[in-house]
């Protein structure tokens, strides 16, 4: 493991059997997260995105649910699909902790927002009942909720303090990795900018690694440090934020680029990409995203492409780049 990985995902492969269907949701993702670094997770919704952080934390009901043998995860060096539930229990909110999508349906409904702050605290730090009640306070101050609405339901928060009260539990044992699976879904923007410094902000402090799960390009420029793209259950291409944003090399990955409002040219079409993503319980033998893809040749649906590295740490998962002597250039590339 890297020294510095505070989470390493390697060969991770998952697999959902239902009513005799096998449904490939995740196929041989490998990635890193390392301190005070944000890696974004980008693509479309069944890509695949959320499956992998579930897997992160060993949340996957199985069954249907089955993680393949030859998957790898380590937290902070341990390996945490092969600890009991009691290790699990430690390891959760203490080493690796996760905001998730819906802070409607993550709180629950008839305990105070202080008692369910504490409540973790209580389970994952050697203190008694009273000073995890006045550390939850303590958390409800950072990240920007008065302490006097400690004794306050959910249903008593707009959907945004909400979420702060998700990530307040979330952060509650400081722990060293962080996932938040879109976290400014279903806020308007004033609060999704509000929750985005916020996470900065607590990024900084306590130099925690972090997972941001999203689709959108516009939040993953202002928070990561590396992206990774996702389609079909695989990663397609990654690097830093700079190399993917600024030398994007995979088709996929062009195609959320175009579908972006260009903010130069206001009358600029919205170029979107066709057609879907394949059925995840009948994948194509080639490349997932041949049948979308304007470059697409014979080879490209027979043959499925492996990450190969290009420059830095910016890799790819694309065949027009193992073709020795042709100068592949995407439209985005041509047109800097």
């Amino acid at each position: 493991m890297n020294q510095e990985s505070l989470l390493e995902i390697e060969h991770l492969t998952v697999r959902f059997e239902v009513d005799g269907d096998v449904i490939r949701a995740v196929n041989d993702v490998s990635l890193s997260v390392s301190e005070g670094r944000t890696l974004g997770l980008v693509g479309e919704s069944g890509a695949g995105k959320t499956t992998t952080a579930l897997a992160a934390l060993h949340l996957i009901q199985q069954p249907p649910g089955i993680i393949e043998e030859q998957s790898r995860i380590r937290v902070c060096g341990k390996d945490i699909l092969n600890m009991n539930q009691r290790e699990l229990s430690r390891t959760r909110g203490a080493d690796i902790s996760m905001i998730f999508q819906d802070p409607m349906t993550s709180l629950n409904p008839v305990f105070t927002v202080a008692d369910q702050i504490a409540e973790s605290i209580y389970a994952h730090v050697d203190c008694t009942k009273k000073e995890a009640y006045e550390r939850a306070l303590n958390m409800l101050e950072i990240v920007g909720i008065p302490r006097d609405r400690a004794s306050e339901y959910p249903h008593q928060f707009s959907g945004g303090m909400k979420q702060r009260v998700v990530i307040a539990i979330a952060l509650a044992c400081n722990p060293k990795v962080l996932i938040a699976d879109e976290p400014t879904t279903a806020l308007d923007v004033t609060i999704q900018a509000q929750v985005i410094d916020l996470m900065k902000t607590l990024k900084q402090k306590y130099r925690t690694g972090m997972i941001l799960i999203t689709h959108d390009l516009g939040i993953v420029a202002d928070i990561c440090d590396d992206v990774a793209v996702m389609y079909a259950g695989r990663i397609i291409e990654q690097g830093t934020l700079r190399e993917v944003f600024n030398h994007t090399l995979h088709p996929y990955t062009e195609g959320l680029f175009n579908s972006l409002p260009d903010i130069k040219n206001r009358k600029a079409k919205l170029i979107p990409i066709p057609g879907l993503m394949p059925d995840p319980s009948n994948l194509p033998e080639g490349c997932a995203f041949a049948p979308r893809c304007r470059y697409a040749t014979e080879e490209c649906r027979k043959t499925l492409p492996v990450l190969q590295p290009f420059e830095g740490t910016h890799q790819t998962a694309c065949l027009a780049y193992s073709r020795p002597g042709e100068d592949f250039v995407l439209e985005r590339n041509r047109a800097k």
